[in-house]
Parts: C-alpha cells; sequence; structure tokens
C-alpha cells in the first residue's frame, strides 16, 4: 500500500533548498522538496510525504484529517515505519514542540 503521510516543515536546510526537515508526529527527517518546486514552502507548512519525497503542501486541517484517516484505516503504524525508513538521513534531533499531530 503507498501512504502518503503528513508533516509540517520545521526547517529549510541551509545547504541544499530541495531538503527540508519535517516532523511526522515527533519524528523528525530530512525530506525532498524537487517536487514541489512550483510552490513556495517555508517552515510551518505542511506537506505530503511519501518515501521521503514531499508530494503536495496541504493545510494543517487537510493534515490531521489524513492522519485520523491512516488511524481508521489502521495504517499509522506502517505510516510511522515508513517515516522512520526514510533514506535522506536519518532522524533529526527535535528541538522544537511536536506538532498538533502526535
Amino acid at each position: 500500500m503507498c501512504l502518503a503521510i503528513p508533516g509540517k516543515i520545521v526547517e529549510m536546510d541551509a545547504l541544499n533548498a530541495q531538503l527540508a526537515v519535517v516532523d511526522v508526529v515527533g519524528v523528525r527527517r530530512k525530506v525532498d522538496l524537487g517536487l514541489l518546486a512550483e510552490e513556495s514552502v517555508v517552515p510551518g507548512d505542511w506537506v505530503l510525504i511519501h518515501v521521503g519525497f514531499a508530494m503536495s503542501k496541504i493545510s494543517e486541517t487537510d493534515a490531521a484529517d489524513q492522519m485520523q484517516t491512516l488511524m481508521i484505516l489502521g495504517e499509522s503504524a506502517a505510516a510511522m515505519e515508513e517515516v522512520q525508513g526514510y533514506g535522506l538521513e536519518n532522524e533529526v534531533s527535535a528541538n522544537e514542540e511536536p506538532g498538533p499531530l502526535s
């Protein structure tokens, strides 16, 4: 199953404008923003993520709805496994509070 997981951008990569740190229920990972080149994204924005790539920009309400849908479908554990398996190198230390989806 393909999962689109909501995450909040918490930091832009200073060395690579195509990368950002995204918080997904308290787990932080770098994700690739290359597919959103046509959209302006900044810290605080919400995105749907799949295999380490931000696929689309969404509202905070849509992010909460998406996470609720994953929980209803029994896919929230699989979603977290996917987040933890991203290859854009690893967990980032959390300096901020987790988002409202935690």
